[in-house]
């Protein structure tokens, strides 16, 4: 098996966390949404298809009664999905296309279209050394070196 990080810039190594709100009863399978949240990111990220990066890539569902949010008007069929990487990340392209994709499978996964119209997507970088993992804060090079590390290891086997 051969796989390789190119490059040298920090931003290779993220394992992102994705939360989603929305009313309960939004989503009829749930965890579907999450694995394919999951996977999407991991995907536009181009991270290799290592077990560190599928692992650690992960999206939660948090739903939440309807009565627990709102437009200005009273309307709850909003949805929120909040992807937080670290720093760098993600460049315009990968930010473009990590919208584009995630309101799309919302909007899928709820069954309705329309729903596109009222999924507000949040790109977050959690500052340098502010990527807890394993116990440790993280910085970006740090988590380059444990990917590195673990290709290298499969590449053995």
């Amino acid at each position: 098996m051969t796989i390789v990080i190119v490059g040298s810039h920090s931003a290779e190594a993220t394992m992102p966390m994705i939360d989603v709100y929305a009313a309960a009863g939004t989503f009829p399978d749930t965890s579907k949404l999450a694995q394919e949240l999951a996977a999407t990111v991991m995907t536009v990220e181009g991270v290799p298809n290592i077990p560190m990066f599928r692992k650690n890539t992960a999206a939660f569902v948090h739903e939440l009664p309807a009565s627990g949010l709102a437009n200005v008007d009273g309307d709850s069929s909003y949805v929120r999905v909040q992807v937080l990487t670290n720093a760098g990340a993600l460049d315009r392209d990968k930010q473009l296309a990590v919208v584009a994709q995630l309101t799309e499978l919302v909007a899928a996964a709820a069954g309705d279209p329309t729903l596109a119209e009222r999924t507000w997507v949040l790109l977050t970088e959690a500052p340098e050394g502010g990527w807890g993992l394993w116990g440790h804060a993280h910085l970006n090079e740090e988590l380059v070196a444990a990917a590195r590390a673990e290709i290298a290891k499969l590449q053995q086997q």
